[in-house]
């Protein structure tokens, strides 16, 4: 006995690619043409054979999943029945396909009951998958024991691989179809059949995106477009959320009533409690399930304050609130899988409806003949009704009396069994106008279906005609609103957008604490801690900016770093803070010099830098848009020499320069030539002996306010200054005495400001720019703020009073 040999690793890959194919043609993936997996098609039949109508009482769920385990689909009944229960869900289904009485689950992930339990029939809309199916309009074949015949796909009415979408994971590939609007599929389809050319743009007119059942939004177009043009992309699925305001005390709360298509409300609870216990949601008070027989209803109530908007991108950023469905138009295409875009698959559908049509004509024709050609024999028994009678009395059995009518009357064999099985009472006058009424209908039914399968322009009519039929019974209105503007949630959507004091001591440490903490004092009062300070330390620092803003941030070594306001931690003002060396990665002896607090990098405009010899230097902004985590290099510094401060500008401002022993030069900007990134600059003022304090970018329309160390100061009108020849050593501002002490800062002012000065000791006063005098040049200026014996004042920020504040102390 001769055996053949057999390469293991081939019959490995034949065998293995024979079970790939039977999972996804016989299990995983969808049919382009009725949208149904085997198991769903199986369990729709059986019904259809049990009589299972939408119209009739309801039937075990554990009969009809006995049908479809014994008869067709030989796998375990709890697939079945896991299959069966989500045709009857609604959270599920966009259109379900199964009537169910009992317990099916629900959106919070509680399993169904038993199938002993629950009941189940066909919905409605299921009859329109089974129509036709007696006319063999689609091809059976046998079951797994030969013993029964079942159709392989369902003449469907119903676009339904789009109607309910599809999910399942074959060997290698997988399918992941969003539902659809029927009213929305039905009116492109028509469209498509009126113009087969249709684009994509013009077709998502009718069909503009998914419509899950559980509502809420999509936001984006871009993922639809994508998905509908090359059969995948990423639609992004938003919940519906409301803001309310409740109680006497207009306490705010926010509301969820619709979630993304597939979220797990109890999962999603426990989600967000978890996120509030960790603190990474802060603005949650309580969290309450309100939902009901009336619908859904999450109630998450708001702390005191709290920007609502906030928390809503906070839960959208950290929570299933958002979430995102990955497209994949996978489905067999005879008998092969194939990845779709949104017009093949309604062209697909299309055919497979022509087909069907066709099929269903050709047999209706068929019977219409047969039905003719008996109807034909009994009107020309009814013209020779005598003859007939004496044939059939005269005849010894029935066999002869059909061969005498066949002989004598020249009919075939069916229409001579017809006349034999003709009742008497056909014979009235009534029965047989009837017959021969008949007769002339059926010949005008054989014309008319004669027409059709001779004209493919009326079988698209016939067509459009059943597809109208399906919006009317079926159409309803679109349950997930579709945003066109799509953003990112980012990390700036998170933090409430808001004034706040940064605060920076000389050791190092940065904060940011709300501007509305520090409350307005009189002139002269002892003020409030800003900060706790460490042994020798000294704040040197303060500016007040939006937590969104960028920091260029300029050390005194030369280089510039990037930050967001938000990543400086917000704490108390009495508290330290962080060390800036934990946000930025400094170089050995380099401090922060200033920062500035930018929206955007637009061209034409510039960085102006000055250092404390007196060196000023003119940079594009946008050279500073993208720097590096370690910093980039803003101008080449003398050695000895130090960045002190830096301002943003539109190349046609007045420069402002002061230096400690009060002397200062105003000078033109464009006598300052623009240079790339690694350069030195220009002398700005000489200074003699002296050092910088400060610039600025003057503006007759506001005051000079200058601050000496010993608490002393005045406001000068900005046009009291002349403009000068750079490099000059410029004019007196403020007489420097032991008693005032040497300048400090300066800055520009208006009678609306307020200023907050900050001592070496971390004091803070706010001072209104109101209360201080305004005085000439030449001058000792007043006192602003009660020092200590060691006490000086290091830096001086302007603040500008809202509108709020303003209200507030009006009441």
């Amino acid at each position: 006995m001769s055996q053949s040999t057999i390469n293991i690793e081939d019959e490995i890959k034949l065998s293995y690619l024979d079970y790939a194919m039977s999972v996804i043609i016989g299990r995983a993936l969808p049919d382009v043409r009725d949208g149904l997996k085997p198991v769903h098609r199986r369990i729709l039949f059986a019904m259809h054979e049990l009589k299972n109508d939408y119209n009739k009482p309801y039937k075990k769920s554990a009969r009809v999943v006995g049908d479809v385990i014994g008869k067709y689909h030989p796998h375990g009944d709890a697939a079945v029945y896991d299959a069966l229960v989500r045709m009857a869900q609604d959270f599920s289904m966009r259109y379900p396909l199964v009537d169910g009485q009992g317990n099916f689950g629900s959106v919070d992930g509680d399993p169904p009951a038993a199938m002993r339990y629950t009941e189940v029939r066909m919905a409605r809309l299921a009859h329109e998958f089974l129509q036709d199916i007696e006319k063999e309009t689609v091809p059976f074949i046998a079951n797994y024991d030969n013993s029964m015949m079942e159709p392989v796909v369902l003449p469907t009415r119903a676009p339904n691989l789009l109607l309910n979408g599809a999910s399942g994971i074959a060997v290698g590939m997988a399918t992941n179809i969003p539902p659809h609007n029927l009213t929305e599929l039905c009116r492109g389809l028509q469209a498509l059949l009126k113009d087969p050319e249709l684009s994509l743009a013009e077709l998502m007119r009718h069909i503009p995106g998914p419509d899950f059942p559980t509502g809420g939004f999509i936001y984006g177009t871009e993922g639809i477009r994508e998905a509908y043009e090359t059969g995948r992309g990423i639609v992004k699925m938003r919940a519906r959320m409301e803001l309310e305001e409740k109680g006497a005390g207009r306490k705010q709360q926010l509301v969820v009533t619709e979630l993304p298509y597939q979220v797990n409300k109890a999962k999603l609870l426990e989600k967000i409690a978890d996120l509030v216990k960790e603190k990474r949601i802060t603005g949650i008070q309580d969290i309450r399930d309100e939902s009901s027989r009336e619908g859904m209803r999450i109630v998450l109530s708001l702390k005191a304050g709290e920007n609502p908007k906030v928390v809503e991108n906070q839960l959208f950023k950290f929570t299933s609130l958002e979430m995102t469905f990955g497209v994949i138009l996978l489905a067999v295409v005879d008998n092969r899988p194939e990845l779709l875009d949104l017009k093949s698959v309604l062209g697909h559908f299309l055919d497979f409806r022509r087909d069907v049509i066709v099929k269903r004509t050709r047999y209706d024709l068929s019977q219409a003949e047969k039905r003719a050609h008996i109807l034909e024999g009994l009107k020309r028994a009814l013209d020779h009704l005598d003859q007939v009678i004496r044939l059939i009395r005269e005849a010894p059995n029935p066999p002869t009396a059909r061969a005498q009518l066949v002989e004598h009357l020249e009919l075939t064999e069916v229409q001579a069994q017809a006349i034999l099985d003709m009742r008497l009472q056909r014979l009235t006058g009534l029965e047989r106008e009837k017959i021969l009424e008949d007769y002339r209908k059926i010949l005008q039914d054989i014309e008319r279906f004669k027409k059709i399968l001779a004209s493919s322009v009326l079988v698209d009519e016939i067509i459009h005609g059943e597809i109208q039929e399906l919006i009317d019974l079926y159409g309803d209105r679109r349950r997930t609103d579709i945003v066109v503007e799509e953003r990112e949630v980012n990390l700036e959507d998170l933090i409430d957008e808001k004034e706040v004091v940064v605060t920076i001591s000389r050791a190092g440490y940065v904060k940011r604490t709300p501007l509305d903490v520090y409350r307005s004092q009189r002139r002269g009062g002892k003020g409030r801690t800003g900060m706790n300070i460490r042994e020798k330390d000294v704040v040197t620092t303060v500016f007040t900016a939006s937590t969104h803003d960028h920091l260029l941030v300029f050390t005194t070594l030369g280089r510039v770093y990037w930050l967001k306001v938000y990543t400086i931690p917000e704490v108390a003002p009495a508290a330290l803070g962080k060390a800036i060396v934990n946000l930025l990665p400094l170089m050995e002896n380099e401090r922060v010099a200033t920062i500035l607090p930018v929206r955007n990098f637009d061209d034409g405009r510039y960085v102006i830098m000055a250092t404390r010899r007196g060196v000023v230097k003119k940079t594009e902004l946008s050279a500073y848009s993208n720097p590096r985590p370690s910093g980039i290099r803003a101008l080449v510094i003398d050695e000895g020499d130090e960045v002190i401060c830096a301002r943003i500008t539109d190349g046609n401002q007045h420069l402002f320069f002061m230096s400690k022993a009060g002397k200062c030069i105003r000078i033109e900007e464009k006598d300052v030539r623009p240079t790339g990134r690694v350069t030195r600059g220009v002398r700005a003022m000489e200074l003699a002996g002296s050092e910088l304090i400060g610039m600025d970018l003057l503006s007759d329309d506001y005051a000079v306010l200058v601050v000496t160390e010993r608490g002393y100061g005045k406001r000068t009108p900005a046009a009291a200054y002349k403009v000068q020849r750079r490099g000059g050593q410029g004019v007196i501002n403020i007489r420097v005495t032991e008693k005032n002490g040497e300048v400090v800062a300066f800055r520009q002012v208006s009678e609306e400001d307020e200023i907050l000065i900050i001592t070496n000791s971390g004091r803070l006063i706010r001072i209104a720019v109101s209360e201080i005098r305004e005085m000439g040049r030449a001058t000792q200026g007043v006192k602003l703020m009660d020092l200590g014996d060691a006490e000086k004042v290091v830096d001086v920020a302007v603040l500008v009073e809202s509108e709020e504040e303003r209200e507030e102390e009006d009441q």
